[in-house]
Parts: structure tokens; C-alpha cells; sequence
């Protein structure tokens, strides 16, 4: 192993289980080279993250693992996780090899300053006093370009946005200078602009350090990007390794010409999206027939006209309580949406997307405007009447488990809502819900399951049967593919489609991820600081966009190099 190798990985495998193990990773080898990006891809359970770990020393105790890590050619990381030895480890952690997670928030101490928790890793590892550790995490706030390092040093991590939690991440892995950084999905909820920001930020420190770094994400796309290498995982084995721009304009293996396949293009408008089954099933077709999607042409009538819409958050009262300003979270903002119509509605976090789909079914109280539906006035609606709209305008959530009751089976949460508000006699609820699972491609024994023995596109599904289950006009769809690897997503996108052919129905469809949002609206609104900056056909928008913050949405969208 030359000098330039900082990390050595052959034949790792990765078991858990007794006589009969399961076997999670297995005979994964690669190399690191100092200042190189082998970025590794794979969908859920391909095992990329499990290996991260193993590289860091935190496996489960009941996991096992074999083969032959080398770090800096000499640190044998295999032989360490078989001692335990947590005294060594602390050494290397933060010290020779930093970590970025996904889920900054579920990382960061949730009750201790954004500047007190870097300063403890300067001061862990570096001989400095505690001013100079203070004044080196202040430095590093400051290379992380975050705004005004003062006040962020004093800031609790609840405090920040997602974007900003992720460059504290970033801080804190890169402070004592480690010769390896590994970064799993640490841009995946981040939209495309910051999520551009976030990895041109690492790229720039990588290149000041010489760091050597593993970016692990389920976008091929995004990683050809950034990687110089690619390893290409599935089922816990490796299907491809090589150069990442070779790999993405020549893959080999099926799997991968899927990983790339799967996701929405320009291509794909009007075509069904094709799946890894499809690649799988069938490997000696290079790129499987596609079929036209069969969906209503959007008619002339309005659904659902939004005028003048306001909702706005009081951020400022007198001392008689009365609000004196606010935060304009939606504000003015005026559209239609036809029936059988696919609406897109696109913008970074913060826009006010959310609050304002939230707002249309009475979930958010509104300052002004009219939300007609119908020819009724939502805003001026009763309990009674609500009763009757929420039957027909229904959500799918962006995170199906924490919208899935766990206490309660599959079985019993798609029948309550029919059993309220009287969809079929009582003694036809099981099987209008045995309908609604076959409707959603889901097994028929699912019906005694409980959310958590599903996967996370399984559970999607759920949340799109759920919402079917009281026959609504309109479906108000809030980030619904936006955590799902690129099959699950184009699985779900192609159901969508389906369903919207065969029950006539609208959709409000929310994204910040604008190639999915042009696959499949018809007209597409771009949101910025609670107010639509433009509105169009889809075609027209996404591809010859007018408003700057538009084209600067646009851009971010990660393509191949």
C-alpha cells in the first residue's frame, strides 16, 4: 500500500446471527486515495451504510465482522472492532476519520450549544486551552460559511435549518483535519440549491486538506458529480467499481443501467417510468420498452380556485396582546386547479409550501383570502361542512410512519375512516379494504401487519390507499416521494399515474425535486418566500424558465458530468 492510500478495505463482510448468520455485507474490497471521492451507491439495504460503520467502529455488538481494513496503513480496523477497544477508537473518531450523518438533528445534542459541542471535539483531540478551542470552532463556523459565526456558536441545534444543521455536521467532522471523511446521505431531505451548497462546501475543505472521502447516497446521478470513483452495492454485494464518469455513461451491470433508468427525465413525460425489476428480471434488454401512460386530458373546470390566499404567523405583540407584525408565511397567492389535473407546486424549505396545502383543508387558520372548491367558500365553511370536504380532498404526507397510527393494524386504519363517513355497509369494510390494498400492489396478507413491519415504500403505498379509501376528488400529495430511493420513487410515481386514470382524479403535487415534479404535472407553480414567482405548463417552466430563482432551481438539478 502506497503513501497516497489512506484506506484499504478487502474482502469486508459483515454478519449478524449465530448458526445460520445473516449475512449483510459480504467480500466488499476498495482503496481510498488521499484527496480522492469514492462515492458508494445503493438503494435501502444494499448494505453501503452498514460499511460506513464497520469503518468507524460502530457496529452493533451483535454484529460480526471479517476481512482486512487498513487506515492509513496502519490502523487494522478489523482487529480493533474484535477487541472493543473503545480507547483506541476514540483516537481515530474525529481525530484520523470524521463522520457526516443523514439526520443532522438526531446527531447533534439537543441541549448543548452548536459552539460548545465542536469545542469539545477541538479540545478532545487537540492540545489547546478552552478560549483557543472556542476560537477554532468559531473559525470553522466560519469556513462552513454559515452567517454571523457569533451567534451560531450560541445557538441550540432547533435553532437552525436543516442546511445549516448539516454544515455544523460538517464543522464538527472536519475540525481536527481527520484523513478521511465518510458522509452518509448527508444532503438527501436537503433541497437541490442548499444540497449543491452543502457538497461544493465539502469539495472546497476536501481540496484545502486533502481529505480523502466516502459519499454514500442512493443518487447516481448526484454522486457521478462529485465522486471520482463509484461502488455500486446491492443486497450487500458489490456489482460495480471503477471510475464514476466510465460507470455512469457505460454501466455493466443491470442494476446499475436501473439506478439510472429509474429516475424521472425529460425522457420520461408521458411514459411509464421503469423500475429495477424490470432490469433484473430481464438483463439482456439495455433499455426496456416503455408504455405510454394512459391519463385523463385535465378539463376546463375548476376544482379548486385559491384567490388572495394569506396565512401569516403573528411573530410580535403589543402589551394589549394585539398583534402588531407578522411572518407572511403565504401570502397572496392566487391559482386554479382544473380537474384531472396534476398540479406541481415547487421550492426550497421555508417557502411556504407546506403551510399552504395545509391551510386548503383547514388544518393551518388562514388571515385572508378565499379558498373556493366547488363553488364553496373553505374559509368560511362549518364543522358540518368540513366534515364532507375532507372526505373528498385527501393528503398523502411525506413521512408515512409518523402519519400511520403504530398501535393500530393495516386492516383497521383503512377501515375507520369508511366506517365514519359511511363509504360501504359494515359488512363489506373488509373487503373494500382488501380492494384498496390490491389497488396499491400490496399483499393480501398486510391486513393483520402493523406500519413498522413494512418498508418505507410499502408505507407510502399505505398512505396512498388510506387517502383513496373515502373515493376523494382531489389528493394533496406533500413530499410523498421525496426520502425514497429512486425504484421505490418511480414505483410510487407510476401508481399515481394509475390511479389517476382509473378514478379521474387531481392532484396538488408538492416537490422540491423538480425532475420528479416535471415528470408528472401538467402545469407547475415555483414558490419563493411565500408568493408563486411563476406558473405555467410544466414543459415551459422547467425548461425555459423566465424567473431567476427559477433558473437558479434548475441548475442545482444534478446531471451527469
Amino acid at each position: 500500500m502506497d503513501k497516497q492510500t489512506i484506506l484499504s478495505v478487502k474482502d469486508l463482510r459483515i454478519t449478524f446471527g449465530g448458526d445460520n448468520p445473516f449475512i449483510a455485507v459480504n467480500k466488499v474490497s476498495f482503496e481510498l486515495q488521499r484527496g480522492k471521492t469514492l462515492a458508494i451507491v445503493g438503494e435501502s439495504g444494499s448494505g453501503k451504510s452498514l460499511t460506513a460503520l464497520a469503518l468507524m467502529g460502530l457496529l452493533p455488538h451483535t454484529a460480526h465482522v471479517k476481512g482486512s481494513v487498513y487506515l492509513n496503513a496502519e490502523k487494522d480496523v478489523i482487529a480493533l472492532h474484535e477487541l472493543g477497544d473503545s480507547h483506541h477508537w476514540q483516537a481515530i473518531r474525529g481525530k484520523e476519520a470524521g463522520m457526516v450523518f443523514q439526520e443532522p438533528m438526531s446527531s447533534l445534542n439537543p441541549v448543548m450549544l452548536i459552539g460548545k459541542q465542536i469545542s469539545e471535539s477541538v479540545i478532545t483531540h487537540q492540545n489547546v486551552s478552552k478560549q483557543e478551542a472556542k476560537n477554532i470552532a468559531k473559525d470553522w463556523l466560519k469556513k462552513v460559511q454559515l452567517p454571523n459565526p457569533e451567534k451560531i456558536y450560541n445557538r441550540y441545534p432547533h435553532q437552525l435549518s436543516g442546511g445549516q444543521k448539516q454544515r455544523v455536521m460538517i464543522a464538527m467532522a472536519m475540525c481536527n483535519y481527520p484523513v478521511l471523511l465518510i458522509a452518509d446521505e448527508p444532503t438527501t431531505a436537503l433541497d437541490v440549491t442548499v444540497q449543491m451548497e452543502v457538497i461544493r462546501l465539502m469539495q472546497e475543505l476536501q481540496q484545502q486538506t486533502g481529505t480523502a472521502m466516502i459519499f454514500i447516497t442512493h443518487d447516481l446521478a448526484l454522486a457521478t458529480k462529485i465522486a471520482d470513483e463509484l461502488l455500486v452495492m446491492l443486497k450487500g454485494e458489490m456489482v460495480e467499481y471503477g471510475s464514476a464518469e466510465k460507470i455512469f455513461l457505460h454501466p455493466q451491470h443491470p442494476y446499475t443501467k436501473a439506478l439510472i433508468a429509474c429516475k424521472p427525465s425529460p425522457d420520461h413525460k408521458g411514459q411509464v417510468l421503469p423500475t429495477v425489476s424490470d432490469f433484473l428480471e430481464k438483463p439482456s434488454i439495455l433499455n426496456p420498452p416503455q408504455s405510454s401512460i394512459l391519463t385523463p386530458h385535465p378539463s376546463t373546470i375548476s376544482l379548486l380556485q385559491v384567490n388572495n390566499l394569506r396565512v401569516w404567523f403573528s411573530d410580535q405583540k403589543d402589551w394589549l396582546g394585539r398583534s402588531v407584525s407578522y411572518y407572511k408565511a403565504v401570502n397572496d397567492v392566487s391559482f386554479t386547479l382544473h380537474k384531472g389535473e396534476v398540479l406541481g407546486l415547487v421550492g426550497e424549505s421555508g417557502c411556504g409550501k407546506s403551510t399552504l396545502s395545509r391551510s386548503l383543508l383547514g388544518l393551518i387558520p388562514i388571515h385572508d383570502g378565499q379558498i373556493i372548491y366547488q363553488n364553496k367558500d373553505l374559509a368560511k365553511t362549518n364543522k358540518e361542512e368540513w366534515k364532507q370536504v375532507r372526505k373528498e380532498i385527501q393528503m398523502i404526507f411525506q413521512d408515512p410512519f409518523a402519519s400511520l397510527n403504530p398501535r393500530m393494524n393495516i386492516g383497521d386504519m383503512l377501515m375507520e375512516p369508511m366506517m365514519v363517513h359511511g363509504i360501504v355497509p359494515k359488512k363489506e369494510l373488509e373487503k373494500e379494504a382488501q380492494r384498496l390494498l390490491d389497488l396499491v400492489h400490496l399483499p393480501s396478507n398486510s391486513m393483520k401487519r402493523y406500519p413498522h413491519q413494512f418498508s418505507g415504500g410499502q408505507r407510502q403505498r399505505l398512505g396512498i390507499a388510506r387517502a383513496l379509501a373515502l373515493r376523494p376528488k382531489l389528493l394533496i400529495c406533500d413530499e410523498s416521494v421525496s426520502a425514497l430511493d429512486v425504484s421505490v420513487q418511480a414505483q410510487i410515481l407510476n401508481l399515481l399515474k394509475e390511479l389517476q386514470g382509473e378514478f379521474d382524479l387531481s392532484y396538488l403535487f408538492i416537490s422540491h425535486d423538480l425532475s420528479v415534479v416535471h415528470y408528472i404535472s401538467d402545469r407547475v407553480m415555483v414558490m419563493q418566500a411565500g408568493k408563486i414567482v411563476e406558473s405555467g405548463e410544466a414543459v415551459k417552466v422547467l425548461q425555459h424558465p423566465e424567473n431567476e430563482y427559477t433558473k437558479k432551481l434548475i441548475a442545482s438539478i444534478p446531471e451527469k458530468r
